[in-house]
């Protein structure tokens, strides 16, 4: 195998799963150069501070909404790893139209930087929200209902648009549809936050964490180092049956928000209740994925299970609280 012939553009790179991935992507003998995109919106440079005099890499502040910013970015790279998106339901359902600009309009830029540039393959960070109100457990690829949200919308139009490029233009494109990521470096901070990293800082302060609903809605919780597997695993794939395809990327199996907290008592030895507050608005009651898709065309298999990844999670937080 020729040494370092790979030159990836990661978009999100600076974010809390696009920096995982940049470690990964560093440590590769075959990757030549890891060129970062970040808009610095949702992401934070202290992410990959620890990288940015690393001989492969590069950081760029640039926004995915600007097209030459995307064409410039792409220049001389081999593969594109697409992260950069705005997350969040809540944040879609107040802000639709900059929520439809960066995940619609700014993959859509993404995909044509890829397309001008001679880019062979893309792989795009994609959401088990796509799978709306269809009913069916646990959830498989072929099977979708409406989406709930504007987020889930725009993740939606990405793996159309995803699909459109492979049939016109071939390009290799490999979605991976995420199941509630966690881990280290999740921000808990701002109106918009993700359950864990909220629930954690609670337990810190000795605060009751509040769940949405009763407690019974429940999650494929996917610790981050699998996402960063999946997307190693997507990338340089040289099986031609795994690209142009979307795959679950989770654990198989779904933890309650009750049971969550549940752990978290026991991990932390903090006693505290968690209070109940009122359903969110666009909250589907149930995930969890099936994922022999993955396993089958990827080789993907969860290397850290969620009791594992909340542990491993809880332990950064409290080595690196201020």
């Amino acid at each position: 195998m020729e040494n370092a012939r790979h030159h990836i553009l990661l978009t999100g790179g600076a974010g809390f799963i696009g920096s995982h991935i940049a470690d990964a992507l560093v440590e590769r003998p075959d990757v030549a150069q890891v060129r970062i995109l970040d808009n610095l919106a949702t992401g934070y440079l202290d992410n990959i501070r620890h990288l940015l005099d690393h001989p492969k890499v590069t950081f760029t502040e640039g926004d995915i909404r600007d097209l030459d910013t995307c064409l410039a970015a792409a220049e001389g790279m081999t593969h594109i790893c697409h992260q950069a998106a705005l997350g969040s339901v809540p944040r879609s359902i107040q802000d639709p139209l900059t929520t439809n600009a960066v995940n619609i309009t700014g993959a859509l830029h993404v995909f044509e930087a890829a397309r001008h540039n001679g880019i062979r393959r893309v792989v795009f960070a994609a959401s088990s929200s796509t799978y709306g109100d269809h009913p069916g457990l646990p959830k498989v690829e072929d099977r979708i209902g409406k989406p709930l949200s504007p987020y889930a919308v725009t993740k939606l139009v990405n793996e159309l648009y995803a699909d459109v490029y492979a049939r016109l233009y071939g390009l290799e494109v490999i979605g991976l549809r995420y199941f509630n990521i966690f881990g280290p470096r999740q921000s808990p901070n701002g109106p918009y936050a993700a359950a864990i990293p909220l629930f954690i800082q609670a337990f810190k302060n000795n605060q009751s964490p509040v769940i949405n609903g009763d407690g019974t809605f429940s999650r494929d919780f996917t610790f981050v180092e699998n996402a960063v597997q999946a997307n190693i695993l997507a990338l340089f794939t040289e099986n031609s049956d795994a690209v142009n395809q979307i795959y679950n990327i989770a654990c198989g199996y779904a933890t309650s928000l009750n049971e969550m907290v549940a752990h978290l008592r026991d991990i932390s030895g903090n006693p505290v209740q968690a209070v109940h507050g009122p359903t969110r608005v666009g909250d589907i009651p149930h995930s969890l994925a099936d994922i022999s898709k993955a396993r089958t065309n990827l080789t993907y298999e969860p290397a850290i299970l969620f009791q594992d990844g909340l542990r491993k999670t809880w332990g950064w937080w409290n080595k690196n609280e201020e």
